[in-house]
């Protein structure tokens, strides 16, 4: 079949995923690499039966990748069928109150950022600073002096040869040093390659609403070292989230209440985006379904081809739950978790267009309904799969004591199955809308590595306005220049609405999107409210308490202009 790239597209591929020589040069072309995917994934089919017709399996796998139905995390496309062979895109380390412990995550950190992929930590069993060291009598120096430790091994490392690290690192909320950890990026020059998150429990969260203290825990001795207003601890995050975009926020009790293995531990931290909650050790591997590719056209308009859904959904659990018997692993500590688990994430991506397409508004009630209805449909399909192949493979060596390990339950060939992820090169990859994120602008410039800028204006939206007959060509430099349209622009009521941007949906709705995929996704979701440059520290306090009293497992905020080289601005590079 022949592939439909853009041209930004192609320059994508070309910079990061195609296979090269030693002189930097393309060997592969696109289609060539969608086959080296598909081949290697469909080689795990004789594993568990001999008899298995891989050829056919590895063209149903290819046809679904290069028509850009679906496509799996980066270091699958990159590493799939190569020496490498790291085709794991989120893992998570444990970091224990040890130097040993301290530095063999440092270590670890650098060989799985080498093989292409982000890491997670909680910083949380760290003794605070100035405490006690019983071995030399001098003081500890806290989590956030040894977080510089990993931040600068990150600096250094390049993933795979293909991007710079990622990391994710997130301390307790009863933490004796929240308050460092909080306001750690203030400096813009601290912790570049972090996103940090405060991990907000159900403790702290009544604690805040009685108006109370809230005690802080040193997590070596067990001991209560100062008690803090709830109060203050939230003020602050609101404030630093308000200024540069962090810290985020986990609810970790949320998480914890979906652990699907309880008795191997809790779930500490997530990878870097925030949509993978892991247990120490374990990696996971994602891919996400373009809901663009799943509209077909009715008697009454455009709808949804389920039969297309599904079977979209059936294959990429296959392909997934194949991906994760090739894969090389970094470390053998995280084969042995991630096999135990076969955890998988299937997500979305292309859910903005798709609105748009089936004429809904993303700032709707139906379009929150037509959200949920779709994740519902993935679930129930992606978990069906899973208990299908779990027939044929078996289920995930942890079952036993899982929380699926109840009388009557079918059993499940994956601990989990459902992700949202953000999905930033595939989307440009496949044309479409980053994961369930509503437009940026109707034209924007992404950064999208560190030596390549993007620019386009919003395909969907020069499609339908020509088909609406709106387009004008004046329009085009006005596109450029700013991003929009403006007021005095003849756009009619109608396609406004379709056409509504990040800024113009209240923080509600975007929390209300987040929490219909949540209510229907194993793991968790990623997704940015993003606020415009005059939004309040109110807006965002609002924005923390809904997304926990609406059940979402964690929250991320980005008020425009607060960070230096903001990977998305509107039109020619200018900031929204």
């Amino acid at each position: 079949m022949a592939l439909q790239l853009t041209e930004n597209a192609l320059r994508i591929l070309q910079s990061r995923y195609l296979k090269k020589d030693h002189k930097g040069t393309c060997v592969e072309s696109p289609e060539e690499m969608f086959q080296r995917v598909a081949n290697h994934a469909a080689s795990a089919e004789t594993r568990f039966d001999p008899q298995a017709k891989a050829d056919e399996t590895a063209e149903a796998f290819y046809h679904m990748m290069a028509s850009l139905e679906f496509l799996p995390n980066s270091p699958t496309l990159m590493n799939a069928g190569r020496e490498l062979g790291q085709l794991a895109a989120c893992f998570v380390l444990p970091v224990e109150d040890s130097l040993e412990s301290i530095f063999e995550a440092v270590k670890n950190t650098a060989i799985i950022h080498q093989s292409g992929g982000g890491t997670g930590f909680s910083f949380s069993h760290l003794r605070p600073k100035n405490a006690i060291v019983l071995t030399t009598s001098g003081v500890a120096s806290g989590p956030v002096s040894f977080m510089r430790v990993f931040n600068m091994a990150t600096e250094v490392i390049k993933q795979g040869g293909t991007r710079r690290g990622a990391n994710m690192g997130i301390l307790r909320v009863d933490h004796p040093d929240i308050i460092e950890f909080i306001t750690a990026k203030k400096d813009p020059q601290e912790l570049t390659s972090f996103n940090l998150s405060v991990g907000i429990t159900r403790e702290f969260m009544e604690a805040l609403e009685g108006g109370g203290g809230f005690e802080l825990i040193d997590p070596r001795t067990g001991r209560t070292v100062a008690t803090i207003e709830a109060r203050k601890i939230f003020d602050l995050i609101v404030e630093c989230a308000w200024g540069s975009g962090e810290p985020g926020v986990i609810f970790i009790d949320h998480i914890n209440k979906d652990n699907p293995t309880p008795h191997l531990g809790q779930i500490e931290s997530t990878n870097p985006c925030g949509e993978q909650p892991l247990l120490p050790y374990e990696a996971c591997n994602l891919g996400s379904i373009n809901l663009v590719k799943m509209i077909t056209e009715g008697s009454e308009g455009p709808c949804i081809d389920w039969d297309k859904l599904r079977r979209t959904v059936r294959l990429a659990v296959r392909f997934l739950d194949n991906v994760i018997e090739i894969n090389h692993y970094p470390l053998p500590q995280i084969e042995q978790v991630s096999r135990g688990n076969r955890k998988i994430g299937l997500g979305v991506m292309g859910f903005s267009h798709f609105l748009i397409l089936m004429r809904a508004s993303y700032d709707s009630e139906a379009g929150v309904k037509l959200g949920e209805e779709v994740m519902k449909f993935i679930q129930a399909e992606g978990h069906d799969a899973s208990h299908e192949l779990a027939g044929l493979r078996g289920p995930f060596p942890n079952f036993t004591g899982s929380r699926y390990d109840q009388e009557g339950n079918p059993p499940l060939r994956n601990a989990t199955v459902t992700t949202i992820a953000p999905t930033g090169t595939l989307s440009i990859i496949a044309d479409c809308s980053s994961g369930i994120e509503p437009l940026f602008a109707l034209s924007y410039t992404r950064r999208a590595l560190e030596d390549v800028e993007l620019f386009e204006i919003d395909p969907i939206f020069l499609l339908l306005s020509k088909e609406m007959g709106f387009w004008r060509p004046e329009m085009e430099d006005t596109l450029r220049q700013t991003g929009f349209l403006g007021s005095d622009a003849a756009i009619p009521p109608h396609a406004r609405k379709l056409f509504v941007t990040a800024f113009e949906i209240p923080p509600a709705r975007h929390i209300q999107m987040q929490a219909a995929f949540q209510r229907h996704t194993d793991n968790a979701v990623s997704k940015t409210i993003n606020f415009p440059p005059d939004a309040s520290m109110a807006d965002v306090r609002e924005a923390f308490l809904l997304a926990y009293r609406m059940g979402c497992k964690g929250v991320t905020i980005y008020r425009s202009g607060t960070r230096m080289g903001q990977i998305l601005t509107c039109g020619l590079n200018q900031l929204c």
